[in-house]
């Protein structure tokens, strides 16, 4: 079916004499074959979405479709690729084109000549269903991708490939009916993958910092916000998770961000060991980079293009992480699409159905039963960047987010000012799962873990408040005990919470080391309110113990000698306040 370019605005275009075609269509503008997608129809008028740049288009030249929604590939060859917004490959595309992406280029996502080691696991004669494990592939030296029956697909195998090395488009197995299934097959980006059923939050997510961990916990299969001000961290902190958390795979979508920060985890990624493997992290990672500078429609998409790969790796068992920087700029390439089709604007000129696009894409995550025979358990946790003009959270991208997601963690421009990393505000950021992850704290960490983090979060809360008077009338006029709370919550806040992202010893801190150092900092506080109370010990002679400077220096102790370096400074306690 074929139309004539009607009108071009940016990257949308109005195509006449496209009845029949149907919504979310691909479609090739021009004579170039530019990628498009149909947004709306209005009888034989379709509007379109150009992935690509429009310049020197014109008045009447044709509009084709494919008949098919936008697609992405999945099968082996996903890790370590660096793909576009709709998963072009940009190693591939440098090779045939150069540096810049040529408009109208069209490169196979997935490698159509590599060979790979395929290992069936199913026989001639067995039913096969979605979800079924056809075979395994080794990827790389640690990654066993498991090669699946699509999900729409099922019936009895006729016959199956013995082991031995194909390329993704050679069939490994043929179906009674005729269908072929190679290790390869793809998927519409906005139809959420099927699976059997969600389970309960119940598993921590563990991403290795202290605060995040201990007061503000996600759980895996959970979603997560970050919003801040610029330069208040938000990379940075999405970039530690996705080198310590304990997810398997990890996706992430530059989405809009500037070209500097992309290149940065191009360029860190590769370096970096991976502290389970002790090989590069890039061998268990997917980077879609849809820099500031690209076209903005196809911003809109790699959001899509992301979570529709996350959940592939989901089926297969594994828990993946997906990191979104940032959603902000997906929405803002909502609103000049948005504006460009003159719909009505909603708050701030984004379009009405704003919430409604955000809560999709959020309910993609979650922890599953996956498709197929056997108990797969898999996990897509999203982390989600914001980026609210001049740090307004009051702006419709951040509330609209704060209604969906299940952790908020609030950077505070203050806090980055300070140098404390990382700048998330413990009075302003929250988190829901909290309560349902405090079986998992008790039979994973401790049994008091969660009364740990109750009497921390309550320091910090009391300290807070009496900073407010402290600015007014000064310290003198605070008793010792208030005075004792400001210095136990100025140890919280630098010591425990504050955090080198860059350090060898205190980039990732365990969850068994964050709770001793917090069961020593409470610890040496009862110590002190005690001896207070008694009137034993004034809060001068309490500020001159050695304690305080070992409580400052527990994050240089390495994890595996700080059990007993805990156990050390608990007796040193005793000995300190005996008889005081």
């Amino acid at each position: 079916m074929q139309g004539l370019i009607q009108k071009i605005s940016g990257p949308a275009v109005i195509a006449k004499g496209m009845m029949g075609a149907r919504m979310y269509d691909i479609v090739k503008v021009g004579k170039l074959g530019l990628v498009g997608e149909i947004i709306r129809l209005d009888g034989d008028t379709a509007f379109i979405q150009v992935y690509e740049d429009t310049s020197g288009l014109f008045v009447g030249e044709p509009v084709a479709t494919t008949g098919e929604p936008l697609k992405v590939e999945l099968g082996p060859g996903l890790l370590e690729s660096i793909f576009d917004g709709i998963q072009r490959p940009l190693d591939a595309i440098k090779k045939a084109k150069g540096d810049f992406i040529a408009r109208g280029v069209e490169v196979p996502s997935l490698d159509r000549e590599k060979k790979w080691k395929f290992t069936p696991a199913v026989k001639a004669g067995g039913e096969v269903a979605g979800g079924d494990l056809l075979g395994e592939v080794p990827e790389n030296a640690w990654f066993v991708h498991k090669v699946l029956v699509p999900p729409k697909v099922k019936g009895k195998i006729k016959s199956v490939v013995k082991e031995g090395e194909y390329t993704v488009l050679d069939p490994v197995a043929v179906l009674e009916d005729g269908t072929k299934l190679t290790m390869m097959h793809s998927w519409p980006v906005r139809e959420p993958r099927p699976f059997q059923r969600k389970m309960d939050p119940n598993e921590m997510f563990i991403t290795g910092q202290r605060i995040l961990d201990t007061l503000f916990p996600v759980a895996m299969g959970g979603t997560a916000a970050i919003p801040g001000p610029f330069g208040s961290g938000k990379t940075v902190v999405q970039q530690t998770l996705a080198k310590h958390a304990n997810a398997e795979v990890i996706v992430y979508v530059g989405c809009g961000e500037r070209g500097n920060e992309m290149t940065e985890v191009l360029t860190e990624f590769p370096e970096l060991l991976d502290p389970r493997t002790k090989r590069p992290l890039m061998e268990r990672t997917v980077l879609i980079a849809n820099t500031s500078n690209m076209p903005v429609a196809a911003r809109e998409a790699s959001i899509y293009t992301g979570i529709t790969l996350a959940e592939y790796f989901r089926d297969m068992g594994f828990s993946v992480a997906m990191m979104a920087d940032s959603t902000s700029r997906w929405a803002e390439a909502l609103r000049e699409i948005s504006s460009r089709l003159e719909e009505m604007p909603g708050e701030e000129g984004y379009p009405t159905y704003l919430s409604s696009k955000l809560a999709a894409f959020y309910e993609r995550a979650g922890r599953t039963v996956c498709l197929g025979a056997g108990d797969r358990v898999g996990s897509v946790t999203i982390v989600g960047a914001v980026s609210p003009p001049g740090g307004d959270f009051s702006e419709p991208v951040t509330q609209s987010t704060l209604r969906i997601v299940g952790t908020f963690w609030a950077l505070d421009a203050a806090l980055a000012q300070r140098r404390h990393f990382p700048a998330i505000n413990w009075n302003r950021s929250y988190s829901l799962y909290a309560d349902m992850l405090s079986g998992w704290f008790r039979d994973h960490v401790s049994p008091d873990y969660a009364e740990a983090r109750r009497r921390a979060s309550e320091l910090l809360q009391k300290e807070a408040a009496l900073q407010e008077v402290v600015q007014l009338v000064g310290p003198d006029a605070l008793q010792d005990n208030e005075r004792m709370v400001i210095e136990v919550g100025k140890m919280l806040r630098e010591d425990y919470l504050q955090q080198h992202a860059f350090s060898e010893v205190d980039g990732h801190c365990s969850l068994e080391k964050g709770y001793w150092m917090l069961r020593g900092i409470l610890a040496l506080f009862d110590h002190c309110h005690a001896a207070i109370e008694r009137g034993t010990m004034h809060i001068n002679d309490i500020l001159n113990l050695p304690q305080l400077e070992q409580c400052a220096r527990f994050k240089e102790v390495p994890q595996a000698g700080f059990k007993a370096h805990i156990e050390e400074f608990m007796r040193s306690l005793e000995t300190t306040f005996a008889g005081k």
